[in-house]
């Protein structure tokens, strides 16, 4: 007896219907980065490892999904190490390649090797998949699509501002009501700072970017576990326990007065704040969140978190400012900022929400019935006329009975069928029925596409 086949765990099948959606999506995500100026590359779906490693945290590190050298690796390997049973020693040893953990830091690599074709600032787009080894759960897999868009060349605040408009367009066009988190890396940096806990900043930021999911006395037991002191870790809570955003911006003025690090932050972030309540936005609401880290090491200023209103799925979008993210290829001093759209999570809400419009999902609007082979061939002419003028039509391909054909386009959804017989041949028309209401007309040859443009 065959096995039945399976797919790996957090990786999906779609059917027609959902990629039809999530092309609707992408859609809008494109003409939206197309709009404001970004134009689009792609990167190969795998990495030398030394590029990918490194750029994310320990925690990203761990998920990163490593690729086996080809042929014999293993015959490099001594006795010694198999014994040692060391996972790290190992992977240096037999892994030279890994799929791409996300889109950005493959940018950089892009941005290095291409920087003398680029015009700079450079806007790019890029809409593919990634591959972490996480955990799967509801909305969270191991493959999925980024929408990212990138500047790299210009450390201008307005692009933050862009930014933030971009966001709202797209979720705006979307019908998604959505709620942008923005925060600073400098605010933590001078948090750390002017409590002395700078050699503990990473520990720091990962902690507080897991608050939404252990809540404020969860992330400072994960600090005492982690060994701050009882002063920092007061401090922090009373940050964490503000009542709202104005009192925690107003409380870290105080804190970081002493900061040129903080202070900095503070100064970029009410930029950002005043320029878009200046410029308007059509439908976000954006605020300032202390606890969004986002815990990927090269952000260095403004980061940015978008969360769907009306449902909680976490996280659809976010991204931030990276100082030097090229710095680490051997291109200094280049300064950019992107954002990523979470393709998976955003059809997730969209489709718990209901709020695919109908005309969202593109339909066959006529299938001619087959009833043998002339009648196919003079039916075949007649669609491609009716391609050419922009009606999608298809031609049922066996000469069968007709309750099968009917049953056919009931279930792709194909609203109108055609019948093309001996009658309607020598007439010159066929007879066009809609299954769904059972109206059948008569429509000559050459009436057929304004027929269709009008229904």
């Amino acid at each position: 007896m065959a096995q039945k086949p399976s797919i790996p765990k957090g990786t999906r099948d779609f059917g027609p219907e959902v990629v039809e959606k999530r092309q609707f999506i992408i859609n809008t995500i494109k003409n939206a980065f197309q709009h404001f100026g970004f134009a689009p590359i792609e990167t190969p779906s795998f990495e030398n490892i030394e590029t990918l490693t490194g750029k994310y945290g320990d925690e990203g590190d761990q998920l990163i999904f490593k690729i086996l050298k080809s042929g014999d690796f293993t015959n490099k390997l001594t006795d010694k190490d198999w014994a040692e049973k060391s996972h790290t020693t190992l992977a240096n040893k037999i892994v030279d390649k890994a799929l791409r953990y996300d889109l950005t830091v493959p940018f950089a690599r892009f941005v290095v090797q291409h920087q003398n074709e680029l015009a700079f600032p450079f806007k790019r787009y890029q809409i593919q998949p990634v591959w972490r080894a996480d955990r799967p759960q509801r909305g969270r897999f191991r493959e999925f699509y980024q929408c990212d868009a990138d500047v790299v060349g210009s450390d201008s605040l307005w692009q933050e501002v862009e930014f933030v408009q971009l966001y709202d367009e797209v979720f705006t066009k979307l019908g998604l009501s959505i709620t942008i988190k923005m925060s600073n890396r400098k605010i933590l940096a001078g948090i750390a700072e002017s409590l002395d806990i700078e050699d503990k900043f990473i520990g720091f930021t990962v902690a507080l970017d897991k608050l939404d999911k252990i809540g404020v006395d969860g992330v400072l037991a994960e600090l005492e576990k982690n060994e701050f002191s009882k002063s920092s870790i007061s401090a922090i809570a009373s940050l964490l326990n503000a009542s709202n955003s104005e009192e925690s911006l107003a409380q870290l003025e105080m804190l970081l007065k002493n900061s040129k690090t903080g202070q900095k932050g503070i100064e970029e972030l009410k930029f950002v704040q005043e320029k878009c309540e200046s410029v308007g936005l059509k439908s976000a609401h954006l605020v300032f969140d202390l606890t969004l880290a986002r815990g990927l090491n090269y952000y260095t200023g403004a980061i940015f978190e978008v969360v769907a209103n009306d449902i909680n799925l976490g996280s659809i979008g976010g991204g931030g400012r990276y100082d030097d993210l090229t710095g680490v290829f051997g291109l200094n001093n280049m300064s950019g900022i992107g954002i990523s759209f979470g393709l998976d999570r955003i059809y997730l809400c969209m489709d718990e929400l209901h709020i695919f419009p109908e005309n969202s999902l593109p339909k066959v609007q006529a299938l001619f019935l087959n009833f043998g082979e002339s009648e196919s061939e003079k039916a075949l002419q007649l669609i491609r006329k009716l391609r050419d003028g922009g009606i999608s039509s298809e031609l049922y391909p066996d000469n069968v009975k007709l309750k099968k054909q009917f049953d056919y386009a009931s279930k792709k959804g194909i609203k109108n069928v055609v019948f093309l017989g001996d009658k309607e041949v020598l007439e010159k028309s066929v007879s066009v029925k809609n299954i769904q209401t059972g109206v059948q007309v008569s429509v000559p040859f050459e009436d057929l596409i304004c027929y269709f443009l009008e229904s």
